[in-house]
């Protein structure tokens, strides 16, 4: 862990978890997951230690818009799109928007420090249904 939080089994686990995944699963699917490692783990307790992790940077929330969050374990800059048909939440691989915090400073009285950009779309999946489904 990055910031000095005290380690404990059930962290390192949620963490291991969603280090070893390219999915962002929910709070109930680390759960699921988790609980194959430590049996005795509660809901509860990773649903505390996911929010806790995101809050000191160990991990990243996703927030989207069905009131759903998702957890990411790749901390490091990136963006992800939301399937606006199924829910999904994927990794998008380009190069970092950095321009506009520079945008956002020119315009800010105070100090920018970093952004947060969901894109929606449809993925391929779904495409492909609705494709079907004409």
């Amino acid at each position: 862990m990055k910031t000095g939080l005290k380690r404990s089994k059930q962290r390192d686990a949620i963490i291991n978890y969603l280090r070893s995944t390219k999915e962002h699963p929910t709070a109930d699917t680390v759960y699921m997951n988790v609980k194959e490692v430590i049996p005795n783990i509660s809901l509860g307790t990773v649903y505390r230690n996911l929010n806790l992790l995101a809050a000191c940077g160990d991990i990243i929330k996703i927030s989207c818009d069905n009131k759903s969050e998702r957890f990411d374990g790749n901390v490091h800059p990136h963006y992800h799109v939301i399937c606006t048909e199924c829910g999904e939440v994927m990794d998008l691989e380009m190069e970092p928007l950095d321009h506009v915090n520079v945008l956002a400073g020119a315009v800010f009285d105070g100090r920018i420090e970093e952004h947060v950009v969901y894109f929606k779309g449809i993925c391929k999946k779904c495409l492909k249904k609705l494709d079907t489904a004409k």
